[in-house]
Parts: structure tokens; C-alpha cells; sequence
């Protein structure tokens, strides 16, 4: 995915909470869910806008969805910004 689409994802801090909750490993959506005070529908929107990013990848086990961090395109992201500044 292209720099809009990670940069519309990590412009919400719902969305860099679920990122920095997945550092530590998978989660499942509802574990994800219980952390926030909000929908499953909502939540379900913020993980559809990481994965549209490919910020996070989905794995499905059973009847249970597990989400990953693609640390590729976060480490592609993060290399980009630093880019950016100047020495």
C-alpha cells in the first residue's frame, strides 16, 4: 500500500493503541476489542483501515482471528520518515 493509506491509518490514536497493543504478539479481535470502549463495528473499522494499509496482517484459526504487525511495512514507513530530516 502506498504512504496515504499508512499515514490515514496511524493519523488515529485508536489505531496506533492496536498497533502498539500488537508489539508484544498476535491478538485475537476480541481481545483487541476489550481494551476500547467502543463497538465491535467500530473496532472492526480500525482494523480493516490497518490491514487496508497493511499495517497488520490477519490470521484465521478456527473461528477466532488473530492479528499480526507487518513489521516490513512499518520498518519501510519508519526508514521513509527518517529520511526525512535533516542533518
Amino acid at each position: 500500500m502506498g504512504k496515504t493509506e499508512i499515514f490515514k491509518a496511524l493519523s488515529d490514536p485508536v489505531r496506533r493503541e492496536i498497533l502498539t497493543m500488537l508489539k508484544n504478539g498476535k491478538l485475537s479481535a476480541g481481545a483487541i476489542a476489550y481494551k476500547f470502549d467502543m463497538s465491535g463495528a467500530t473496532i472492526s473499522y480500525h482494523l480493516k483501515t490497518l490491514k487496508k494499509a497493511n499495517l497488520v496482517t490477519e490470521e484465521k484459526q478456527k473461528t477466532f482471528v488473530y492479528y499480526h504487525l507487518n513489521q516490513p511495512v512499518l520498518e519501510e514507513a519508519m526508514a521513509w520518515m527518517e529520511e526525512l530530516k535533516t542533518q
